[in-house]
C-alpha cells in the first residue's frame, strides 16, 4: 500500500483574484486522495518560511495558491538550500492580477481549472523541469521565476508599491499613472548602468536592464510585452538593456515589443540571450525590482542562471 503524498497549500488571502469559495473548493479536492494542509500567509516572507519547512519535512508539492508574488517567495523557500533532488513539486493556481509565470507555463488562469491540472499531474506524476534566476544583491540571494530590473522598471514598482500602502488597489491603470509620472522624473539625459558579460565584453551607457527568465516579461492586460522572445524556461537568461530614453522612442519600442510577433530594435537597446550570467553595475544605487517585489536601491546585482531547478505540476 502506497503512503498517501503530503501537499502543502500557501494560500495568500490578500491575492486580489481569489475569494474563499474559490479556496475552499481547491482545498477540498486536494485532500480528497492526499496528506493536506493548509496554511494562510500573514506577512512578506511567510510564504517562502513555510515552503522551506515542507522542503525539509519531505513535503512532496507545494501548492502555490495566490499571484507572481506568492510563487516567488514559495520558489525561494523551495530553494532555500539550493537546487536538489529533493525539492518537492510546485504546483500553482493562479490568483494575483497579472500572473505571469502561470501564463508563460500555458497554465489555466482559473482556481477551478488550474487545480484540475493539479490533480491530474498528482495522479500521473506528469511535471516540466524549468529553470530559475538567481540575483545576488550585496549579502542576500534572491531567485526570480519570470524577471528582475534595475532602474526605471523598478522605479515604477516602487511607486505602485507606495500607492498600495495607501489603499490603491494594483491594477494595469495603477501601473500605467505611476510609470508616466515616474518617466517624467527619470534623469534621461546621463545613463548610469553598465553589464558585464562572464566572457568580458561590457555594455555601457545603459538607463535600465531588465533580466528575464522566461517570455514574456509581463503583460498589459492581455497584451504580452516580450523584450526578449527567445527566452525561455529552457534557455539560460535574456536582458533586455535600454540605451535611449526619449518620449518617443521609448513608447514606439514598447508598441513594438507587445503582441504576438515583437520586433526587437537595435537601436535603442542591447538585447542578448541565453545567458549563464551576467553583473549589472550602477554608477550610484539604484531602484531595483524582483518578481514585481521593490528590494530598495542597490549598486551591484551579479546573475545567475539555474537550468531545471524546480519541477513545475502542468
Amino acid at each position: 500500500m502506497f503512503d498517501p503524498v503530503r501537499i502543502l497549500v500557501v494560500s495568500n488571502p490578500r491575492a486580489t483574484a481569489t475569494t474563499a469559495r474559490e479556496r475552499d473548493v481547491l482545498i477540498h479536492a486536494l485532500g480528497s486522495d492526499a496528506e493536506l494542509e493548509l496554511a494562510e500567509t500573514a506577512n512578506r516572507g511567510h510564504a517562502a518560511a513555510l515552503a522551506c519547512r515542507a522542503m525539509r519535512n519531505g513535503t512532496d508539492v507545494v501548492v502555490a495558491f495566490g499571484g507572481d508574488g506568492t510563487v516567488n517567495e514559495v520558489v525561494n523557500g523551495l530553494l532555500t538550500d539550493g537546487v536538489h533532488d529533493h525539492v518537492p513539486r510546485l504546483g500553482v493556481v493562479p490568483a494575483g492580477s497579472t500572473n505571469v509565470f502561470a501564463r508563460a507555463l500555458d497554465l489555466p488562469q482559473t482556481p477551478i481549472d488550474a487545480t484540475a491540472v493539479i490533480l491530474e499531474a498528482v495522479r500521473t506524476g506528469k511535471h516540466r523541469s524549468v529553470s530559475m534566476g538567481r540575483v545576488t544583491l550585496g549579502a542576500e540571494q534572491r531567485w526570480f521565476i519570470f524577471a528582475a530590473g534595475m532602474g526605471f522598471d523598478a522605479a515604477i514598482v516602487a511607486g505602485v508599491e507606495r500607492e498600495r500602502r495607501k489603499g490603491r488597489v494594483s491594477t494595469h491603470r495603477l501601473y500605467t499613472k505611476v510609470g508616466i509620472k515616474e518617466f517624467f522624473k527619470a534623469d534621461r539625459r546621463h545613463p548610469r548602468l553598465h553589464v558585464e558579460f562572464p566572457d568580458g565584453t561590457r555594455c555601457d551607457d545603459i538607463y535600465f536592464a531588465i533580466v528575464t527568465n522566461t517570455d514574456p516579461w509581463t503583460y498589459v492586460g492581455n497584451r504580452p510585452l516580450r523584450p526578449t522572445p527567445e527566452t525561455t524556461f529552457a534557455t539560460g537568461l535574456g536582458m533586455y538593456a535600454r540605451r535611449r530614453m526619449s518620449t518617443g522612442g521609448l513608447l514606439f519600442s514598447m508598441a513594438r515589443l507587445s503582441g504576438q510577433h515583437p520586433r526587437i530594435g537595435r537601436r535603442g537597446a542591447y538585447v542578448v540571450h541565453d545567458l549563464d550570467g551576467l553583473t549589472v553595475l550602477a554608477d550610484e544605487p539604484m531602484p531595483v525590482q524582483v518578481d514585481g517585489d521593490f528590494l530598495g536601491p542597490q549598486e551591484k546585482l551579479v546573475f545567475r542562471s539555474a537550468p531545471n531547478a524546480v519541477k513545475v505540476l502542468v
